[in-house]
């Protein structure tokens, strides 16, 4: 860590001010750290910078003048564009920038903007997050990080100020492998669980109260604890959608098939999730495929 970094905090560029990047961007100002921001939409720009943030016309501008980058935006299609653009954040950072993408993405991509930082001299650290939008407001959530150890450093002590844990998990992608790993058994989950309820159901049981039981046994993670309220009321706004959850449930099964792993059940259950966006639960909540588990019951 260089002495610039140990005596006074960082200038910060953020990119994205989605349902994650705001509350994020609104705790980092709180904290006191100096950002400039920068969006597709400028009324989420015009948000943070009556909060404190400084407004930046670009993503170059942003990148040229700040120490730390950070992005949360939505998939490996925007990240190619603001990071590997040629008005994107590597090619217009100066030396010994720190790029720190928040995303989840594919290891792939993520892989293509490390190569392209280290060629700049940058560094490169991939700190996806985990939990929602809730948490994001806490500042409860939990990086993953990976990547060179000094880069890493640079970003704790910002990562440390968003979040509640902060795991170091190597010098390269385990980050991003990490993040995949948990959202499978996160997806998989909320199948499994449609399934085991619509069965409850059908054989006559009292919804909230095999709710409570399920709860209450070996089975009761805590992301099914999370869920039980909102699956007692049946409350199925989206702190996280389908189509998100289509979306990593696809990265899975791709990086899986190029690191040579069988995917099979996470192909099934991104098969689930495909076919009920393309019905109506696109924007509602991931745990929601109970719908669809109980519509193909009712039809059987």
């Amino acid at each position: 860590m260089t002495e610039q970094h140990n005596q006074a905090k960082p200038s910060i560029g953020w990119i994205g001010l989605g349902k994650m990047g705001t509350p994020i961007v609104a705790n980092l100002l709180r904290a006191g750290f100096d950002i400039t921001v920068y969006d597709v939409e400028p009324s989420r720009v015009d948000e943070l910078a009556a909060q404190g943030a400084k407004p930046a016309a670009d993503i170059a501008t942003l990148a040229a003048s700040v120490q730390l980058v950070f992005s949360i935006i939505p998939d490996d299609t925007v990240l190619r564009r603001v990071a590997l653009g040629s008005q994107g954040v590597v090619a217009n950072a100066a030396k010994g920038t720190v790029y720190v993408d928040m995303s989840t993405v594919s290891p792939s991509v993520s892989e293509a903007v490390r190569d392209a930082a280290r060629a700049r001299g940058m560094g490169f650290v991939a700190a996806p997050v985990s939990g929602s939008t809730v948490l994001a407001e806490k500042a409860q959530l939990t990086v993953f990080a990976s990547g060179p150890k000094d880069a890493f450093e640079c970003a704790r002590g910002v990562l440390e100020t968003l979040s509640a844990r902060q795991y170091y998990v190597g010098d390269d992608q385990q980050a991003r492998y990490l993040k995949l790993a948990i959202n499978h058994l996160v997806g998989s989950t909320a199948v499994l669980l449609a399934e085991a309820l619509t069965l409850g159901k059908r054989g006559g049981l009292d919804w909230v109260e095999m709710l409570t039981v399920i709860g209450d046994s070996v089975a009761a993670s805590p992301l099914v604890k999370y869920k039980l309220e909102p699956l007692k009321q049946r409350d199925f706004s989206p702190a996280f959608s389908s189509k998100q959850m289509l979306k990593d449930m696809s990265l899975v099964v791709d990086a899986g098939h190029a690191a040579g792993v069988p995917m099979a059940a996470a192909a099934l259950v991104r098969e689930q999730f495909a076919a009920y966006v393309a019905d109506d639960g696109a924007e509602l909540d991931f745990f929601s495929i109970v719908r669809a588990v109980e519509a193909a019951a009712h039809r059987a």
